[in-house]
């Protein structure tokens, strides 16, 4: 969908507006392609009366969709993940890979480094080859590696600064030191893939990690004498946890015990979509692996394990206020400020706050979106009144 562009300043008004200090009703000023106050007895210029105005979306771990993918290292696909993901509402995203042969990858980061410096991307997520084979779901097992601090390096220095995260199994040689490296390199250490116990993961929080790849999914499950990872990450208050909420990845109470457990400051909704995300069932490639989704279900056609999602965002927080009866204002948190604040761009998307990007978007009553804006540009335009 093609994005409308507009130099004059708008004057939304009519809508419940979620900011970071709670819900108001007020009209809300977009001038320059940046949120601004809306001045007194300004003339409203949108009327959206009916509507919640929210932040818009950010994505830290999808790795395609609209039939594309991140990882055939080609610039035009990844347009076309990006574009399907902002239709849904996704102003801000991380790029994700999946598990390859490292030359490979590199290659991956030398084509998305490039939209990170344009903008079009906030960063870069590599979700192994550093993972564990026990829990490696929809990676290769073959292309699998111990996380050796030197090949950490060369993927870093292959995304040019624009590495953002890295998913990685600590309990494997070399995972500790690793954690240290890319701590030291600014980049978020995270917690995934993995068959590490509680104390291993314990030592991994301790090195710096401070992310929880999709909490309970490819990691040992809670035991009553064997907590495991998910307890030693939901304990600690340093961490954040991913949760892909469509209704598969978890059923809704264990989300909702996440959510009890972190508080809506340290949760992360991600999509961890693929390339079926906004497409029709069918066979799609993911990474060097195939995948068949069935009734929006996506599984490896070997094996048969879960292979992401083809889930969007807009779901996601419909689903969150809807079924897991959350306050919108902690879905806020979860789908746009946390994320953000993780990326290291919340000083210009992820609240509704003058100064910060016109990232912005519309929802009708029952949370469906009907706007979407970014940098001030309608990239899906609602029903003005």
């Amino acid at each position: 969908m093609a994005a409308h562009s507009s130099t004059r300043r708008e004057v939304l008004g009519g809508a419940r507006v979620v900011s970071p200090s709670g819900i108001f009703d007020a009209a809300l000023a977009v001038d320059g392609g940046r949120i601004a106050a809306a001045r007194d007895g300004e003339a409203v210029t949108a009327d959206l009366s009916g509507h919640w105005i929210v932040p818009g979306f950010v994505d830290m771990h999808v790795h395609g969709g609209g039939g594309a993918s991140f990882s055939a290292g080609s610039a035009e696909e990844a347009l076309t993940v990006i574009g399907t993901h902002r239709a849904h509402g996704t102003t801000t995203m991380a790029a994700s890979t999946v598990t390859g042969d490292l030359e490979d990858l590199a290659r991956q980061a030398a084509v998305l480094s490039e939209l990170v410096e344009q903008g079009d991307l906030a960063g870069l997520h590599f979700e192994g080859p550093f993972i564990s084979p026990h829990r490696c779901g929809a990676h290769q097992p073959s292309l699998l590696r111990d996380p050796d601090p030197s090949d950490v390096r060369k993927l870093l220095e292959a995304a040019r600064g624009t590495a953002r995260m890295m998913t990685l199994a600590p309990e494997l040689p070399g995972g500790l030191d690793s954690v240290r490296l890319l701590v030291e390199c600014g980049v978020l250490a995270a917690v995934g893939h993995t068959d590490g116990d509680y104390r291993a993961t314990r030592e991994a929080l301790d090195a710096g990690a401070t992310v929880a790849t999709h909490l309970f999914n490819a990691m040992p499950a809670i035991g009553h004498r064997a907590p495991g990872p998910v307890v030693a990450l939901l304990e600690d208050e340093r961490v954040t946890v991913e949760l892909i909420n469509d209704g598969t990845h978890l059923d809704p109470s264990v989300l909702q015990l996440a959510y009890r457990s972190a508080g809506a400051g340290r949760v992360a909704f991600i999509t961890d979509a693929m390339g079926a995300a906004g497409m029709s069932d069918g066979r799609y490639p993911l990474g060097p692996m195939e995948v068949d989704v069935l009734d929006g279900v996506a599984r490896l056609v070997e094996g048969g394990s879960i292979a992401g999602s083809t889930l969007t965002l807009d779901v996601a927080f419909r689903r969150a206020v809807t079924v897991d009866r959350l306050p919108v204002t902690d879905v806020v948190r979860a789908i746009s400020a946390n994320p953000a604040r993780l990326l290291g761009v919340d000083d210009r998307v992820g609240s509704l706050e003058p100064g910060k990007d016109a990232d912005l978007v519309v929802l009708d009553e029952a949370f469906t979106v009907t706007g979407v804006m970014r940098k001030g540009e309608w990239i899906v335009r609602p029903p003005l009144g």
